[in-house]
């Protein structure tokens, strides 16, 4: 099984930023236990593309 899949904080984090980034709602934001570490990525993605990290320039930011 891959990384991606065991870490599940990880993977909602990144879902999180993506959204962020995109600037999507955060009432997108999953029921459950990754709850917290998604609204921390959408957090951080929010203030990344406040900050102009949108396209070419943020692509450093996002995990592969």
């Amino acid at each position: 099984m891959k990384k991606q899949k065991r870490d599940m904080q990880e993977r909602a984090f990144q879902r999180g930023y993506r959204a962020g980034v995109e600037r999507r709602s955060k009432d997108l934001a999953p029921v459950g236990p990754s709850h917290a570490s998604w609204m921390s990525g959408w957090r951080e993605g929010r203030a990344d593309h406040w900050d102009g990290y949108t396209g070419v320039s943020g692509i450093h930011k996002i995990a592969v």
